[in-house]
This record gives structure tokens, C-alpha cells and sequence, in this order.
């Protein structure tokens, strides 16, 4: 068998035997695939033993496919296929979208709804209970980590890209989430929510406004990578910053966005402990970098 296989050679294929297999998610096989094709998702633990209950021999010919064939992932189904001892594996040229494309038919229909996993211009409302923004802080003897509340949040996509939005963080929530013993942790929280950091009895939120998207070379649609750019404001002052993030599309309809950096807090005020506004802080000292991670869910 060929290393690839062309729509039409699939179709008119006539060797008996011939194991077709969809390896995408669940919810796009039972969107649309190929006729008698089987399921294995190959991002899933399980897709080997998924293909021996399917294909017990391994003499086997199979032909697998992807969405689009533009990726590694009908590619790395085969890797792993000849890895377990399958020595007759193709895969389908141009994946599912070409069978589509040149009109076959497909289960369980012609009429089959195909899973549209592009980010669709719109405004985006943030679902602040699934959506949370986590911080580490660390001195010189430890780290501590926790989580503050999305108060609220839009996320605006144009021309199939993040064009502008804001998220607005409650900094009267911080938690912590590391130490156990609850008079540690008290202690703590009430050291952030203090002037010494954050001051939240003169700025009870933050928040991060987005000024501009720079798509990363390469990135697919449905999982846009790129750099954020806009204005971050903790406390009584403003700062640009660019950072790297994630934007993907769901089968719901809604977005889901992910972005991890650094911030020298100094920089905002914050700056209680800092070795390089302070002497002879002992126990005191605190690292001037705040790593920050937003999770972001929106409909």
C-alpha cells in the first residue's frame, strides 16, 4: 500500500480487507466521516487499544485520517501504527476536508454538519465562574501560589482575530492556595490585601486591556497563538506589556484563551520586601517577579 492515498483511490479502492480510521475527536467523527470508517481519537492515551480491538492483525492494510492533512497528526497515527507492528498503513491525502471537497459520501450523511472550529467575529462575554487568573509569588526561603477572581470581562474577535478586550481581575479575592495551616494563610492573604502589595481598600480591582494581536507564524485557527499586547493597571499605575497567549475555539460556540508571564511588580508599586528599593531585609526579602496565568472562558 502506498505511504499516502489519494480521495479517489480510497474510494474506488477494491482490496479486501482495507481498515479505514478517523483519528480525530469523538465529536467530529459523529459530526461527519468517512463511510465505515472506525474511531481513534489519536489524542487520547487509549488510541492504540483502540486500533487492536478494531484491527487485531496486524498484517492489516489501513488508511488513516486527519481533518485537513495540513498537520502532523494523521502522520504521527501511522508513526505509531508501524511502531506497534502495523506495517501497511497509509494515510489519506488532504484528510477529511478533501474528501469532503471532492463530493463523497459521507455517515451518517451527505447532510453530515461539519464541526466549525474557527474563531467567529464577535464579542465574547467572560464566564467569571470558569474563568480565574493564578499568581506565584516567592522569597527568599519559599513560594506561594493562588488565585485571584475574574470580576468581569469581554474578549472581542474581528477579522477571525483578537482585536480588543478587557478583563477585570477582584483583588479583594486573592486566596492562596500552598500553605495548609490556616493562620499562615490568614497571615498572608492579609500581608497581599494590605498597602504593603495591592492596597485593596484603595484599588479593589485590576485589570488588563487588550490593545493588539501579532499571530504567531504557523498558528492553525482552531488554536490561534500569538502575542497580546495592551495596558496593564495594578493599583494607581498603567503599564504596556506583551505576552504570549492562546485563543481556540469550542464546539459550543464559546473561546477559551490562555497566557502565562512574568511582571517585575516594582514596576506597579508593589514593592514591599524588594532587595533593590530596600536594605538589610533579612527574612524580608521578596522576589521582585510575580508570574501570572490567566484561564479564560467565554461565551
Amino acid at each position: 500500500m502506498k505511504v499516502t492515498m489519494t480521495c479517489n483511490e480510497l474510494n474506488e479502492c477494491s482490496a479486501p480487507g482495507v481498515v479505514v480510521v478517523d483519528i480525530l475527536t469523538p465529536e467530529d467523527y459523529a459530526a461527519g466521516h468517512i463511510p465505515g470508517a472506525h474511531n481513534a481519537c489519536i489524542y487520547e492515551m487509549a488510541f492504540l487499544e483502540r486500533i487492536s480491538e478494531y484491527i487485531p492483525d496486524r498484517t492489516t492494510q489501513v488508511v488513516v485520517y486527519d481533518f485537513s492533512g495540513t498537520t502532523r497528526a494523521a502522520e504521527m497515527a501511522r508513526e505509531r501504527l508501524n511502531q506497534a507492528g502495523y506495517g501497511n498503513v497509509a494515510t489519506l491525502g488532504g484528510g477529511l476536508s478533501a474528501w469532503r471537497a471532492a463530493g463523497l459520501p459521507l455517515e451518517p450523511g451527505d447532510q453530515a454538519v461539519e464541526v466549525d472550529m474557527l474563531l467567529k467575529d464577535a464579542t465574547y462575554r467572560i464566564d467569571t465562574e470558569k474563568s480565574v487568573m493564578e499568581w506565584i509569588g516567592r522569597n527568599i526561603n519559599n513560594r506561594h501560589f493562588g488565585r485571584v477572581a475574574i470580576q468581569s470581562g469581554e474578549l472581542v474577535i474581528k477579522n477571525s482575530i483578537p482585536a480588543s478586550g478587557t478583563v477585570i481581575m477582584d483583588m479583594k479575592s486573592i486566596s492562596n492556595m500552598d500553605l495548609q495551616d490556616t493562620t499562615w494563610r490568614d497571615l498572608l492573604i492579609r500581608h497581599l490585601l494590605s498597602d504593603d502589595f495591592f492596597d485593596i481598600h484603595h484599588f479593589e480591582t485590576a485589570s488588563f486591556r487588550l490593545g493588539g494581536w501579532e499571530t504567531q507564524e504557523g498558528s492553525f485557527p482552531q488554536s490561534l497563538t500569538g502575542i497580546a499586547t495592551g495596558e496593564l493597571t495594578i493599583k494607581d499605575v498603567t503599564r504596556q506589556v506583551s505576552f504570549p497567549a492562546i485563543v481556540a475555539p469550542q464546539t459550543d460556540g464559546g473561546i477559551k484563551a490562555h497566557a502565562a508571564f512574568d511582571i517585575d511588580r516594582t514596576l506597579w508599586n508593589v514593592c514591599y520586601g524588594s532587595g533593590k528599593l530596600f536594605e538589610r531585609l533579612g527574612m524580608h526579602l521578596v522576589h521582585d517577579t510575580i508570574s501570572l496565568e490567566l484561564f479564560i472562558q467565554a461565551r
